[in-house]
C-alpha cells in the first residue's frame, strides 16, 4: 500500500469554502482518519457528494498535477481545484515507482500536454490521445502508460468507455494489482465496483460507510432497472 490512510487536520481558517462543509470531508476530520485497507478502494455516491474533491486533494497530496497526469505535467488550463490538499496529510510508509491522477473532466487538457510537450508517443498507443476517440485514448493510456508498482488515482473513468471496455478496465486494473499497485477510483459504475476484493466507500449527507457490492445503489438501481426496464419507465413517465 502506498497510502495507508489519510487525515484531515483542519477544516479550512475561514470556514468559507464550501468543500468543509460536504459530510465525508467532515467525517473525516471527524474521525481522525480515513484509513485503505485493499489495494483498489472506490468511492462512490450521488453527485456534489465529494467523492472528486477527495480524490483531487490526495492526487494534489500526492504532487501530481490538479488536472490530470503524471508528477511531471506541471500545466495549468484553469485552476478551480479546491484548497483541502493543503490540510490533508497522507500517512503512507513507502513510495510508489509509477503514477498517474487521471480524471474524465480534464482529459482533453492532459492530452494537449502531450502533444505540446513532445512526449514518446509509445506510452500512448503509439499516436497522439487527440487522433482517437475518447474511449479508446482513455484505454490506450492506461493500457500503455501504467507500468506498474504505482499509485493510480481515477476519477469517473467510465465516462469514456463502453461497457464492454470497462470490464476491460477491471482486466487492467487485476494486471496493475498484481503488479504491487494500488487505485483510488471514484465512480458510478456497478461494473467497475464488482472488481473483486474492493473496498466501496459511499459518501452521503451521513458521512462516509463502508457498504457491500450488492448493497450500493448503484448496484441496486441498475439491477432493478435491468430486470424490468417497462416498469420502472412506465412509473417514471406517470409521475410527471
Amino acid at each position: 500500500m502506498f497510502i495507508n490512510a489519510i487525515k484531515i487536520n483542519s477544516l479550512g481558517t475561514n470556514g468559507e469554502d464550501y468543500v468543509f462543509h460536504i459530510p465525508a470531508i467532515k467525517y473525516i476530520y471527524e474521525n481522525g482518519i480515513l484509513s485503505f485497507k485493499k489495494q483498489v478502494t472506490f468511492f462512490t455516491g450521488e453527485n456534489g457528494t465529494g467523492k472528486s474533491t477527495i480524490l483531487e486533494a490526495i492526487a494534489l497530496a500526492s504532487g501530481f498535477n490538479a488536472e490530470g497526469g503524471s508528477k511531471n505535467f506541471i500545466f495549468s488550463t484553469n485552476s478551480t481545484e479546491s484548497h483541502l490538499y493543503n490540510y490533508l496529510t497522507l500517512i503512507r510508509n513507502q513510495y510508489p515507482r509509477d503514477g498517474f491522477f487521471l480524471r474524465a473532466e480534464s482529459f482533453y487538457n492532459v492530452a494537449t500536454n502531450v502533444d505540446t510537450l513532445g512526449i514518446n508517443l509509445d506510452s500512448y498507443g503509439g499516436k497522439s490521445l487527440h487522433a482517437q476517440s475518447h474511449g479508446e485514448s482513455f484505454f490506450s493510456l492506461i493500457s500503455n502508460r501504467f507500468h506498474g508498482n504505482g499509485l493510480y488515482i481515477l476519477d469517473e473513468p467510465e465516462a469514456a468507455l463502453s461497457a464492454s471496455r470497462q470490464l476491460a478496465l477491471i482486466a487492467e486494473i487485476k494486471r496493475l494489482v498484481d503488479d504491487n499497485s494500488q487505485f483510488l477510483i471514484a465512480t458510478h459504475s456497478p461494473i467497475l465496483m464488482a472488481y473483486p476484493d474492493a473496498d466501496i466507500l459511499v459518501l452521503s449527507k451521513r458521512g462516509i460507510t463502508m457498504t457491500p457490492y450488492k448493497e450500493t445503489d448503484a448496484y441496486l438501481i441498475t439491477k432493478n432497472f435491468l430486470d424490468n426496464p417497462e416498469r420502472i419507465l412506465h412509473y417514471l413517465f406517470e409521475s410527471k
